[in-house]
């Protein structure tokens, strides 16, 4: 290496990766930059921001040569906002960064053989349409210098608003919502809350829409009460304007008092129309790959504090493949950990002989109750609780400590067939991961939203007697970093 660079020092650099963040990566004389919205063949003339010893962080300056690779963004605010870290990159380099991005963590966190995971990892599962994909967007609201209202998303690392009532990502709809709350507030001089001073009223706006159903939701998260009627000044005349917009079925608001970065408070108060809507996912028949269960359409009820996926087209294709991994006959005993309002519990009851769903908020699980009742589904039973706790608990024997209404179940719950993990960022808890190893079930199916948690859990349970079968990732965010994968584990036999 035969120069060190400072902060504020510009260089000209060409970018030939692609960090896990979206960042471009660069090398000027053996020193590695991280180049902020460069993306891979570019050259840029960057400054760097943040320097250490063998490497450093750097913004683009100029785009000295534009990189084949390069899309023109739909969205102008794409560089300052923190949601979409790779627009400018066109959807075919995304699809093949995220493929790589998986692949690479299996081998480097996963330690698994590179020849193993590209005779077993399947093309990544892409998007025809990568635009107006989100059907749930969550809008802060705050104030500008010049005290106007103002809502959009966040800057990137920040709590800055970037003023935008247009997401290209999100529904058509959400636009015009906006600007009827915000012209609300103006009007009515509804102050917009203050994350320094904790003051102020409204605090951020979740809009939800179900894409088979055109029904559309609106929650309003304020910070304390206006009246004994009112939650916000005015608010017939509020609701009255909403209540135009096509497919308008739920307004309510959600009381956040607490001076914290949790969007949603646990207190939701219907204002107009119903306190649901609904969407509806098919998951396709999967007699053709030759297993009996048939693919079918279940209707799924979504408050707004529900877990849903927020791509509903690729969310098929995804539960699609969970289901095809899972291999039912019709006769499996089955758990689904982190099951939320059980979507994937509920496609999976339709192929097996019972179904038992885990998950820790009690509103969630009594969403799936509802969600089996009203799909007709008797064969799945919903446990609240931490899937760390409930699972150990459950094989130590005292399953009756933990209460779960619904049909009793005949299998041998403590020796499933086929366990379904679908759990958050920071992968599965190691109780958790522990017990499924005692429960030796023949196959594992994990479906995952951070592939290096993936990576780490998926070496735990390999070492603890099992073999990775199938891997594929499925893009449920298409202009951003984060990349779903599924993969399928089975028990290794005994020779």
């Amino acid at each position: 290496m035969n120069q060190t660079y400072q902060k504020n020092d510009l260089v000209m650099v060409t970018i030939e990766d692609i960090g896990t963040d979206g960042e471009g990566i660069g090398k000027v004389e053996g020193f590695t930059l991280f180049v902020k919205d460069a993306v891979v063949g570019d050259v840029v003339e960057a400054r760097i921001t943040k320097a250490k010893k063998q490497y450093a962080y750097a913004r683009m300056e100029k785009l000295l040569t534009v990189s084949p690779f390069r899309s023109e963004p739909k969205c102008p605010w794409h560089r300052q906002c923190g949601g979409c870290q790779i627009q400018a990159l066109n959807y075919a380099k995304q699809l093949e960064y995220k493929q790589n991005k998986v692949r690479n963590h299996l081998i480097r966190i996963g330690g698994f053989e590179a020849e193993l995971i590209d005779r077993i990892i399947e093309p990544i599962v892409g998007m025809e349409e990568p635009y107006r994909y989100r059907n749930k967007a969550q809008y802060p609201v705050g104030t500008d210098r010049d005290g106007h209202v103002v809502t959009g998303f966040y800057a990137g690392r920040t709590h800055t608003i970037i003023p935008s009532t247009e997401c290209y990502l999100g529904a058509e709809e959400n636009k015009e919502i906006l600007e009827i709350l915000i012209a609300h507030m103006e009007k009515y001089r509804i102050p917009a809350y203050d994350e320094e001073t904790g003051k102020g009223q409204v605090r951020h706006v979740l809009i939800r829409k179900g894409f088979s159903t055109g029904e559309i939701m609106v929650c309003v998260v304020i910070n304390g009460r206006y009246g004994e009627k009112e939650y916000i000044s005015n608010q017939a005349k509020l609701l009255e304007k909403l209540a135009m917009i096509n497919g308008m079925t739920s307004v309510s608001v959600s009381i956040n008092t607490d001076k914290t970065n949790v969007i949603m408070g646990k207190e939701i108060h219907t204002l107009w129309g119903s306190s649901v809507i609904h969407d509806m996912i098919h998951v396709r028949d999967m007699r053709r790959e030759g297993y009996p269960c048939t693919g079918q359409q279940l209707t799924f009820a979504l408050s707004p504090l529900s877990f849903y996926q927020v791509n509903p087209i690729q969310t098929e294709k995804l539960y699609s493949l969970a289901l095809e991994y899972a291999g039912l006959t019709g006769r499996e005993v089955v758990w689904d950990l982190y099951c939320g309002i059980g979507t994937i519990s509920l496609f999976l009851a339709s192929g097996a002989g019972q179904v038992c769903g885990v998950e820790l908020i009690p509103q969630a699980i009594e969403d799936a109750r509802d969600n089996a009742r009203s799909n007709g589904i008797s064969n799945a039973r919903f446990y609240v609780g931490k899937a760390e706790e409930v699972l150990p608990a459950f094989y130590a024997g005292k399953q009756d400590e933990i209460s779960a209404p619904g049909a009793e179940f005949q299998g041998d719950l403590r020796h499933p067939d086929v366990i379904v993990v679908d759990p958050p960022r920071k992968g599965c808890d190691s109780a958790c991961l522990s017990t499924m190893l005692q429960m030796r079930p023949e196959r594992i199916v994990y479906v995952s939203c951070d592939s290096a948690t993936l990576a780490r859990d998926l070496r735990i349970l390999c070492d603890g007697g099992y073999e990775l079968r199938r891997v594929r990732a499925v893009d449920q965010f298409g202009h951003t970093v984060h990349v779903e994968t599924v993969c399928l584990l089975s028990k290794r036999q005994i020779t």
